[in-house]
């Protein structure tokens, strides 16, 4: 694959002079769909032309040419040419080479209008004007595209290879388009781990879904391993894309496998569900990276707002990463579970941050919380570091269900495959690191297993559920006009510029105050007497400035609003305590929360701090994957250290010794 995708972008070298590098793959990409089109129906000009000219209607034509071209292994061209053009043809006429390839691109089915998306015509005229048609023209039609030479998943290879090096020429997120090989596979055995037996069912349809389904890797992958697990199996691919070049490849490559071509839409995901009414069998992503979601704020919390109608209902992540929303989507797609109790399987590509960031009560700890409340997250998987084209960072599978078996009923299964990665002979990009078949199915037989081990661990879904407490102890100041606490009150952006202030402070004396009333009136006395007048805010600025945390003080409490009465919290002291459901042997409930809480802060808290109390309680949720495979590795003895450095040292004077001599 490799030499074929360099062969196909050293026309590179054609372009290179009038065409700046980061524009190589406007010209390279639509030709090789071209390509890869015109040696599709290269065995089928006749029957294409027969069936043209003797029926008019486009319906009419679809429906026999499929006929006409079926085989056992492929199910028929869906799309044609009214053009007799072919490239090797166009370029016998020479002076009117761009005009016989607009021909040839416009006699297209209406079916396969990719080439809009390319701005095919454009790309011709201006290859035309800086002299560089004929050429390229030329390198095309020598390369065999043709399925026989290229199947269908090493042809998806190809045009994501091109789509990463276009990308990284022009610099734009080399990678993002592109999710390896590797990673897809184990992803989609995964997904297929446990439905092999009703995937055998001859008598349904399966529909495998991608909402950033880029050139339509994973669909194909996907496709062809449901195939080899049934070759009489029946599938629908669908799959949703923002970019629009990256889309025409995609629609390009699902036509040509004899796939709807209405099945692969434009738009961004997380704006617009383009199958807002349809659910699916197989969903499958790898979303970007890291990608705010700034620009879509507006319609994303809108949809946020309107609750359980909304797939963003249970909650938003932080602006500035979107992998959550992903998240939702890919749950939410899932086909409902039907009255044999089956329903729907996803699997997502997502960095580390979903499973921790945000805490109790926060917009991510909500959606893990919806995850998990309703038993959706069936296995978690963490992959190797620099697995990825585009990053290094730690990245995760996560597994989906919405009918789960009964063993698997309110678990989760982490599996820890960091340490099952192989290295590559040479990186690409940041990819240093790939999974071999034999680690696939490593990981893939501790998953269907689902047995303990090092590298697999089941826990129960509120094992990932807490409660934040807020822990209170009371305000006790003391108050004393020293030199510090005056300067304090001058330095102050709002006391320092009331006139007479500080020096009436400064002749009030140093007597200390342990009752924060006693001082207040004291104060207020003899402040009126040095005709200076404070605003209620200004008088809480002063004893707040002045005060001192002094554990024999006495409690300062509320002396107006509806806690009037009550002990005031000091804010300085204020602690927070994170308490697992379950703590003590407890029930994993929330209608454990009190009692469970209760116990907690008998025993853990109030021993240390005996006038404290709870004040707010959160729930909240966490998948801390690292702690729970992390593995002690005990310091080296400290007598090799002693022997290493020892060495070193008389290493070291051994030289000096030679320098000196």
């Amino acid at each position: 694959m490799s030499v074929l995708s360099q062969f196909v972008w050293s026309v590179a070298d054609t372009l290179r002079g009038p065409y700046q590098e980061a524009e190589y793959g406007s010209v390279i990409l639509p030709f090789t769909v071209l390509r890869r089109l015109e040696c599709v129906m290269e065995p089928h000009r006749e029957v294409m032309a027969e069936i043209i000219s003797q029926y008019p209607g486009d319906q009419q034509r679809r429906t026999h040419l499929k006929l006409k071209t079926r085989t056992p292994d492929n199910a028929g061209l869906n799309f044609w040419t009214t053009s007799n053009y072919t490239l090797e043809k166009a370029l016998q006429d020479p002076k009117n080479l761009a005009a016989n390839l607009i021909d040839y691109v416009s006699g297209f089915s209406s079916n396969l209008d990719v080439f809009k998306s390319f701005d095919f015509e454009n790309v011709l005229s201006t290859l035309d004007v800086r002299d560089r048609l004929s050429p390229v023209v030329k390198h095309f039609q020598k390369i065999d595209l043709s399925p026989e030479t290229v199947s269908n998943a090493d042809m998806g290879d190809l045009f994501e290879n091109l789509i990463y090096r276009f990308a990284e020429s022009a610099n734009d997120g080399a990678g993002q388009f592109y999710t390896p090989r590797d990673v897809v596979r184990l992803l989609i055995d995964l997904v297929y781990a446990e439905d092999t037996e009703a995937l055998r069912d001859r008598g349904r349809v399966r529909s495998i879904y991608d909402p950033t389904v880029g050139t339509g890797g994973m669909l194909t992958v996907a496709d062809e391993h449901l195939h080899d697990l049934n070759p009489s199996a029946s599938t629908a691919l669908f799959g949703q894309e923002i970019n629009p070049r990256t889309y025409a490849i995609c629609k390009a490559d699902l036509l040509i496998k004899g796939q709807d071509p209405t099945n692969v839409r434009q738009g961004d995901t997380l704006v617009v569900d383009r199958f807002k009414d349809r659910k699916f069998d197989y969903v499958l992503s790898n979303p970007p990276f890291g990608t705010d979601w700034k620009a879509v704020a507006s319609e994303v919390t809108d949809e946020h707002e309107r609750g359980g109608q909304g797939r963003f209902a249970p909650g938003l992540p932080g602006i500035g990463d979107a992998a959550m929303l992903f998240l939702l989507h890919v749950a939410s797609k899932m086909r409902d579970v039907d009255e044999n109790g089956c329903g729907g399987k996803a699997g997502i590509v997502l960095n580390g941050s979903p499973l921790f960031t945000g805490g109790a009560e926060s917009g991510p700890s909500k959606i893990r919380g919806h995850m998990l409340e309703q038993d959706l997250v069936e296995a978690i998987v963490a992959l190797p570091n620099d697995m990825f084209y585009n990053t290094g960072i730690p990245t995760y599978l996560w597994i989906l269900s919405n009918a789960k078996p009964t063993e698997r009923k309110g678990t989760v299964q982490l599996i820890d495959a960091t340490g099952l990665g192989s290295k590559l002979p040479k990186s690409i990009g940041s990819k240093r690191v790939e999974i071999s078949d034999d680690a696939r199915t490593s990981i893939v037989q501790a998953f269907a297993s689902r047995e303990a081990s090092d590298i697999s661990k089941i826990f129960e879904n509120r094992d990932f559920a807490y409660w934040t407490i807020t822990v209170e102890r009371p305000l006790r100041l003391k108050f004393q006009c020293t030199a510090a606490r005056i300067a304090d009150v001058a330095d102050h952006k709002t006391l320092g510029k009331i006139p007479d202030l500080v020096e009436a402070l400064g002749s009030f004396g140093e007597q200390v105050y342990l009752n924060r009333e006693d001082f207040l009136h004291d104060i207020g006395k003899h402040l009126r007497e040095c005709s200076v007048t404070l605003t209620a805010a200004q008088r809480k600025a002063l004893w707040q400035t002045i005060g001192e945390h002094d554990d024999d003080a006495d409690i300062c409490r509320y002396t107006s609003g509806p806690h009037k009465g009550k002990i005031e919290p000091d804010p300085a002291l204020r602690d927070t305590e994170n308490i697992p459901f379950g703590w003590g042997g407890h029930p994993k409930t929330h209608d454990a929360a009190q009692e469970t809480i209760a116990a907690y802060f008998e025993a853990e808290v109030k021993p240390h701090v005996p006038d404290a109390w709870v004040d707010k309680t959160k729930t909240g949720y966490e998948i801390p994957f690292t702690r729970h495979f992390y593995r002690y590795n005990p310091p080296r003895p400290l007598e090799k250290i002693d022997a290493d450095l020892n060495r070193v040292v008389s290493e070291i004077m051994k030289m000096l010794r030679e320098v000196e001599a």
